[in-house]
């Protein structure tokens, strides 16, 4: 009889269990959040070469790149947030590895962020989805599909307004429900950034910061293709790099989806 690691690799190889790609290629072009002044600013992606099968290395090719943690589809670690400064399993090297692999529940709110980019995601919304889907099981990922991923303008994509982004996310009791109410893995987003736009009027700021993190759970943003994602049934691979201490790290994000 087969183990169960080579039916899954065999349903891999078949196409029966499709890999889905979530992540946003990495360019010097990537978008990154902009803190108002006088807050410390990250830097955006830079690659420099190093040699391409020429003098400076004749049969290889290979680049130097620099970058902040939280830049293009990147994961949040508990310790991004002061809530979470604490935690001993906290940081991008100390997270048990277990929880990096986890089923996902994807909430398809597309429609309402189109018509209002300052859409705001509550508890009524996530009650309604499990009324249809079920309860979102413990240890899940929970991912707002808002397609805001297909704003390919970098412009568009910040959406940075005289009052601030106007970009779609959670509010506070949404987060709460998800974090305390369902105990989940983590929260995902389309948008640079796992908050609302307006988060910093909420109470508290920046809640699926504050609360997520605070409560050992995880963040990831800059998410593509969850247009692609069953309501449930998929499976997300999440690994940021090993980096002492880190607060998150650009990763690529895959998700598991049994075709037919």
């Amino acid at each position: 009889m087969p183990s169960l690691l080579a039916e899954f690799a065999a349903a891999i190889a078949s196409r029966r269990i499709e890999v889905v790609d979530l992540t946003q290629t990495l360019h010097p072009g990537t978008p990154v959040i902009g803190l108002p002044s006088p807050f410390a600013q990250t830097k955006p992606f830079a690659i420099e070469e190093i040699s391409r099968y020429d003098a400076r290395g004749p049969a290889w090719y290979w680049n130097n790149f620099s970058c902040g943690e939280h830049t293009g589809t990147h994961f949040d670690a508990p310790i991004h947030w002061i809530t979470g400064k604490d935690l001993a399993d906290g940081a991008t090297d100390t997270i048990p590895v277990q929880r990096l692999i986890a089923p996902a529940c994807v909430i398809d709110v597309s429609r309402e962020a189109a018509e209002d980019e300052r859409f705001i995601l509550t508890p009524r919304h996530i009650l309604a989805w499990e009324r249809e889907h079920g309860l979102i099981p413990k240890g899940s990922w929970v991912l707002m599909r808002t397609d805001w991923s297909k704003r390919t303008d970098p412009e568009r994509f910040l959406n940075m307004k005289a009052d601030g982004p106007h970009v779609p996310g959670p509010n506070a009791d949404a987060i709460r429900l998800l974090a305390a109410g369902r105990d989940v893995n983590g929260w995902g987003v389309e948008a640079v950034g796992t908050d609302h736009g307006q988060a910093f009027s909420f109470e508290p700021a920046f809640p699926a910061h504050a609360l997520m993190h605070g409560a050992n759970k995880f963040g990831l943003a800059s998410l593509s293709n969850l247009d692609k994602l069953p309501p449930t049934g998929a499976v997300i691979v999440a690994a940021p790099l090993k980096i002492r201490g880190g607060s998150g790290s650009p990763l690529r994000v895959l998700a598991l989806v049994e075709r037919g």
